[in-house]
């Protein structure tokens, strides 16, 4: 079996070559050329970084990708579909807030930015995968509605996933609501009654009679309830919410799944960024000491590959004084695998095994360093 090809550049800058202009090398030196885009509108799916986060990419590495896009003939737009949980972007309004207060703009990146499931997170598009554990993916309808996807991610840890790269910033990042929520969830969502005040707006939008209103307090009946998650998004006072109760081994093979949804029957192309390393999600509203030092930048057209070598590159690295990882390697043993030695419940290699049992790539990779 030919291994994929993966291709990298460090973080160097010497006169004559910014790290912009490093990544527009990498990206063409790794092929994206070789898609036709012209006129072809173009999905970059990246997270905007929720408000508080400043581990998240900088605007600055979109324009770059955008203004090769554009160079080779297509129409980019950058996307990411609302959230699950309560933060700054649950909606497509409060989403767009966040992402111009980070920095992400028509002005900055030179392209507009559309969250990808609508206004609510309720605009999605039924995609047929027939996997193990999902038939039927619900994605952000704009991010399918796109001729070419590029992904364009912070790789970094994450408490469920075990680190953020391509596949979870595809699989997870493009789901609908509902979406996330077949992914981080074994069971329906639940009412905090506390915050519940009986306005039911709920009950209106469930489409399968499944909540009903008493002494104006919310219940949801399970039996009839489907799991699509607009009570969640439609809920003024968040007071619905997923359990999040779905094993990490599971979801990160249901993520794998949704990303063949996402990637399916069209060119993809990826670029993972190995900088600020932070140990959790960006979509946190704060971000912890980098667990490692920068390691550069990263591009394929295999993601699971990708993944891989970005996970092999930050093992090989050095742990940063100060930061969580040290904390835990002070206190347990070294098994030698950075992310598992933050969040020890997590197993990264559960996704990139399946996604390569789906066909969507391959974990052996030959790294090309220019």
């Amino acid at each position: 079996m030919e291994k994929s090809k993966v291709y990298f550049t460090n973080l160097r800058a010497k006169p004559g070559m910014n790290l912009q202009q490093k990544l527009a090398r990498l990206m063409k030196t790794a092929g994206i050329g070789n898609i036709d885009f012209e006129k072809k509108y173009v999905a970059i799916k990246i997270h905007f970084g929720e408000p508080g986060n400043l581990a998240y990419i900088r605007p600055n590495y979109a324009k770059t990708v955008v203004d090769v896009v554009k160079e080779l003939g297509g129409k980019p737009f950058l996307t990411d579909c609302n959230t699950l949980y309560v933060g700054g972007r649950k909606n497509a309004l409060d989403h767009i807030d966040s992402a111009y207060l980070n920095g992400f703009s028509p002005f900055s990146t030179g392209c507009h930015i559309i969250i990808g499931d609508g206004l609510k997170g309720t605009d999605e598009a039924l995609v047929a995968v027939d996997g193990e554990y999902i038939k039927e993916a619900k994605i952000g309808r704009a991010v399918m509605d796109a001729d070419i996807f590029i992904s364009l991610n912070h790789f970094k840890g994450h408490e469920m996933a075990g680190f953020g790269g391509a596949l979870k910033n595809i699989g997870m990042g493009c789901g609908s609501r509902a979406g996330k929520m077949e992914m981080h969830s074994a069971g329906k969502p639940l009412v905090k009654e506390r915050k519940c005040v009986g306005c039911g707006m709920c009950q209106k939008i469930c489409a399968h009679s499944a909540i009903t209103i008493t002494d104006k307090k919310a219940s949801i009946d399970h039996n009839k309830c489907v799991g699509c998650g607009r009570c969640i998004g439609i809920c003024p006072h968040d007071a619905i919410y997923a359990k999040n109760d779905e094993a990490c081994d599971i979801m990160n093979k249901k993520m794998a799944e949704y990303s063949l949804a996402v990637l399916k029957d069209r060119p993809h192309f990826h670029i993972s960024l190995v900088m600020d390393v932070s140990p959790y999600c960006d979509c946190h509203a704060e971000n912890d000491v980098a667990i490692v030092p920068d390691v550069g930048m990263f591009a394929s057209f295999d993601p699971v590959a990708l993944d891989v070598a970005c996970a092999d590159a930050v093992n090989k690295q050095p742990v940063c004084a100060g930061s969580i990882l040290e904390e835990h390697l002070n206190a347990h043993a070294c098994d030698g695998d950075h992310f598992h030695m933050v969040s020890p419940d997590t197993d990264w290699r559960s996704c990139v095994e399946h996604a390569e049992k789906l066909g969507i790539g391959h974990q052996a990779y030959e790294l090309i360093e220019i």
